[in-house]
């Protein structure tokens, strides 16, 4: 079994070093909170606690934080070692992060990582991107966090092709929301059927639209029949801003994902019910905040890895995600 570096102990970074624990690795982890559990105080202490060569495994908020910690790993790092992207970074970044390592001779994989909160008990779908010798090195600990079976794992090409496809697959799940929502949203504006939870939970077996989103959607109207306890505002984490960009950079129409970003962008001028059932369903696979009809901001409290002081989908400064360490710009799933 190996040693990692975990740099990120929040939501998805803590339940990735605890799955990879349980699967009988070691992980030193690093948070900028001193409240997070971490095993080391700093990124000096982190690296000097691993053995060449070394596999540093990032999982902050995309961007700025997510450049520093690069840019810092960058000189304390020896030939020969590895930093893995796990966040959610565009995929411009990574070829970025990449060509300013090469230099040093440390390595570079972009992962991109779906799972939410579920990932620690059922595992995390991953997409990589990189050269074959330094995902080789990381393979062990990508084979401890994907899900049990031959599918979950995919080395999705060179540097950058991992967050893309992470991206692509958020751009997915936009559309399958909108749509499960905006079927919801139909039936109970009819008198025509007369117990809308019954059906989508009679979708779950034989149906060709099954899937673990209308599962989570079963839960959420389980848990609230009308989803009269939320507000239908839903937040976008940015990854499907740049699917759609993507699409107009290389001139593919994307119809159903680009009307699912901008249903997203309508929930804020107003209540629409469909995006209830968007926000039901962030919270239920990614923990995500939501806000309630007395519009202040909840999370289910039994959502595995969700707690009261977890940050919000959207906070209100960068710096004061950092400092929490949370992954991110937050991620779908």
């Amino acid at each position: 079994m190996g040693t990692l570096g975990m740099i990120g102990l929040g939501r998805m970074g803590g339940n990735m070093a605890e799955r990879l624990r349980r699967a009988g690795h070691t992980v030193v982890g690093y948070d900028r909170s001193a409240d997070s559990g971490r095993q080391v105080d700093s990124l000096e202490g982190l690296v000097q606690a691993l053995q060449a060569p070394r596999v540093v495994w990032v999982m902050v908020p995309a961007g700025q934080p997510t450049y520093d910690t690069v840019d810092a790993l960058r000189t304390l790092l020896e030939p020969g070692d590895l930093v893995v992207d796990g966040g959610n970074s565009r995929y411009t970044d990574d070829q970025r992060h990449a060509a300013e390592l090469e230099p040093a001779g440390v390595g570079f994989v972009d992962c991109g990582v779906s799972g939410g909160v579920w990932g620690l008990t059922e595992g995390y779908a991953l997409m990589c991107g990189g050269k074959d010798e330094h995902v080789a090195l990381a393979q062990p600990f990508f084979d401890a966090l994907k899900p049990a079976g031959d599918a979950g794992f995919v080395h999705a090409g060179e540097v950058g092709a991992g967050h893309f496809a992470k991206m692509v697959h958020n751009g997915i799940e936009y559309g399958l929301m909108q749509a499960y929502s905006e079927g919801w949203e139909l039936m109970m504006a009819t008198d025509v059927v007369t117990d809308v939870p019954a059906v989508i939970a009679s979708w779950q077996q034989g149906t060709v639209i099954r899937s673990w989103l209308l599962d989570l959607m079963v839960k959420a109207l389980r848990e609230d029949d009308d989803l009269s306890g939320l507000r239908g505002y839903a937040e976008d984490s940015g990854e499907g801003r740049w699917t759609v960009e993507a699409a107009i950079d290389h001139a593919v129409p994307l119809p159903v994902i680009t009307a699912a970003l901008f249903a997203r962008f309508s929930s804020r001028q107003d209540d629409p019910p469909a995006m209830k059932m968007i926000a039901a369903l962030r919270n239920q696979f990614g923990g995500h905040a939501v806000t309630s009809a007395a519009g202040s901001l909840e999370r289910g409290a039994d959502s595995p890895g969700a707690d009261a002081d977890a940050p919000t989908d959207a906070p209100a400064d960068v710096s004061e995600v950092r400092a929490r360490g949370e992954t991110g710009t937050v991620p779908d799933a």
